[in-house]
């Protein structure tokens, strides 16, 4: 698959974005759990999450401050936060976090039982710890996906160029999309993994590779989501000083079991070094990528599956941001091409650096910036 063409004019509808005027620190990640469309759930990254009111958008209060437990170097911090499928029933959450001594840590937490807008205090259960050798390139984004395992995005862990070789090593869990069962431990006695490892992961079987792992070949994924109506992957890339990409998985070809997304062979539809031959045999190249003449990383998005009248046309598109210059783009990956690649210029910036995208209950998609704005896309 070859880059994608040059982005054109949005399509023939109007958006806007719609802030919500309230006070937040570095807002990383936004998300609801399943069917409330009371809520909006904030992350911050000093290890804070929000809790506001859908409706009015007024803050209701602080739901989760783990601040005390968390690093906040500059690709560090509370970065993912995910419900369970069942929290209507089980009350149970998951955090990803950089803690103090630089180590990923995946933990579930639980929700007052008296108390729907506060969450205990105490992790539940510490999922996984994994010790990061450089303070970036941490990945951090957690999701259930449709078929409620918890997928974890995990950085090649750092410095530059991959120096470990972590992202082509299938016996390490760096530069990797994970994919985990948390209601079950296959390995009680380890106290860093308390988890299980799910029958269809490509590298079940063992021959030295870990389990866990579902794609390989990632560098900083910042980040991934799947299209709640399709099952399709979409994995945004922070590349090295070339590139940056969008890799997409459908459903119809496993979701990204057992992909490899070619880092650090190749960045982007480059090989890596630029300066270097390489083979792209058993790669998959990503569905978009663009050059540092346009921006320098990547903010992964969410395909649009809202509800409002308005923006009925929009379904099916997924959006995408650059930190560095704003700009908030879009396509649709329609027969295993892309179409429709969009530039939305001043109708989606939001003047600042977008840090995530996040998406409601309702499926309506929301951008936030580290100067600490929240938006939610609208008609314009």
């Amino acid at each position: 698959m070859g880059p994608a063409p040059a982005p054109g004019l949005p399509p023939s509808i109007a958006l806007g974005l719609e802030q919500i005027n309230v006070s937040l620190a570095f807002p990383l990640f936004l998300t609801a759990p399943p069917g409330d469309m009371t809520r909006l759930f904030v992350v911050e990254k000093g290890g804070v999450v929000k809790v506001l009111n859908r409706g009015t958008d007024a803050l209701i209060g602080t739901f989760l401050d783990i601040s005390g437990l968390v690093s906040t170097g500059s690709e560090q911090g509370l970065l993912g936060l995910a419900f369970d499928p069942q929290y209507a029933a089980n009350g149970r959450f998951y955090v990803s976090y950089t803690n103090v001594g630089g180590t990923s840590v995946v933990a579930r937490y639980l929700v007052n039982p008296n108390n729907p807008d506060v969450a205990q205090s105490a992790a539940d259960r510490t999922i996984l710890t994994l010790a990061q050798p450089f303070s970036n390139h941490n990945g951090g984004m957690i999701a259930f996906g449709p078929d409620n395992l918890l997928y974890i995005g995990l950085g090649d862990g750092g410095s530059g160029g991959d120096p470990l070789d972590n992202g082509q090593n299938t016996a390490v869990l760096l530069g990797k999309l994970l994919r985990v069962d948390v209601n079950s431990d296959d390995f009680p006695g380890d106290a860093t993994r308390n988890y299980a490892v799910p029958s269809g992961n490509p590298c079940a079987g063992g021959d030295g590779a870990a389990g866990e792992i579902w794609s390989i070949g990632l560098r900083n994924p910042w980040r991934f989501s799947f299209d709640r109506q399709s099952g399709d992957l979409y994995i945004a890339d922070v590349g090295q000083n070339a590139r940056e990409e969008v890799n997409v998985s459908t459903s119809a070809d496993g979701a990204g079991r057992g992909i490899n997304y070619g880092w650090n062979i190749m960045e982007g539809n480059l090989c890596f070094p630029s300066s270097a031959a390489c083979s792209t045999s058993g790669l998959t190249l990503p569905a978009v990528d663009y050059d540092h003449g346009e921006g320098c990383s990547i903010t992964g998005g969410y395909v649009y599956r809202g509800s409002l009248p308005a923006l009925q046309a929009l379904r099916g598109t997924y959006f995408y941001a650059d930190f560095c210059t704003g700009f908030v783009r879009s396509f649709r990956f329609v027969n295993g091409a892309v179409t429709e690649h969009a530039d939305w210029g001043a109708a989606l910036s939001p003047g600042g650096s977008v840090s995530s995208f996040g998406e409601d209950a309702a499926g309506e998609i929301y951008i936030m910036t580290s100067q600490g704005g929240l938006y939610r896309i609208v008609p314009n």
